[in-house]
């Protein structure tokens, strides 16, 4: 990884997901029935993971001054179960000012390209964890929706990427965005 070059300790983590209680929610969360929960159902779940991952994984990092790249975070509920599933985004934002406090993403990357593209990608490496891609076109269209909106209203915080581009164009592009956004040298 092109962080860990300048020097300073990178944790790399994911979400649902990142820390040992979280990976046990996630394997209950992404398995089964796209219907198998409702959106708030999956709201309370999510946030429930991430209090441990940011607990155990994310703060203990951050006090010792490494970067910390996680693979989805907070916006993610909104898009997934708020912009999508429907939950009330005064829930989310509620859930999000107790569980996360000041812990907040200083860059956050958004991935975007058509759903029909995306869902294609999914598929191609299908797993066990397709829940939320057997949700439809039109769930996953109003995912994209959300999390460009999400992109346009913090600006300052979020950057789009087009994720149709090659491979190392996207890469170009990330790491534009990190250098120009969080300072790194590399």
């Amino acid at each position: 990884m092109r962080l860990k070059a300048t020097g300073g300790e990178v944790v790399t983590t994911r979400e649902p997901g990142g820390s040992p209680g979280a990976e046990s929610i996630r394997d209950i969360v992404l398995r089964g029935d796209a219907d198998r929960w409702s959106p708030v159902t999956e709201t309370l779940l999510m946030y429930a993971a991430r209090r441990d991952h940011v607990e155990r994984v994310i703060r203990p990092a951050l006090v010792r001054g490494a970067w910390v790249v996680c693979d989805r975070f907070a916006d993610s509920t909104r898009a997934y179960q708020g912009a999508a599933g429907g939950t009330d985004p005064g829930l989310i934002a509620a859930l999000e000012t107790y569980i996360l406090e000041h812990t907040r993403p200083d860059l956050t990357l958004v991935f975007d390209l058509p759903v029909e593209i995306g869902l294609e990608r999914a598929y191609a490496r299908a797993g066990a964890e397709m829940r939320f891609e057997s949700k439809g076109l039109a769930f996953h269209q109003r995912l994209r929706d959300g999390f460009n909106a999400l992109a346009a209203a913090e600006p300052t915080r979020c950057a789009v990427i087009d994720a149709t581009a090659a491979m190392d164009d996207v890469e170009a592009q990330v790491w534009a965005m990190v250098n120009e956004r969080l300072s790194v040298d590399g």
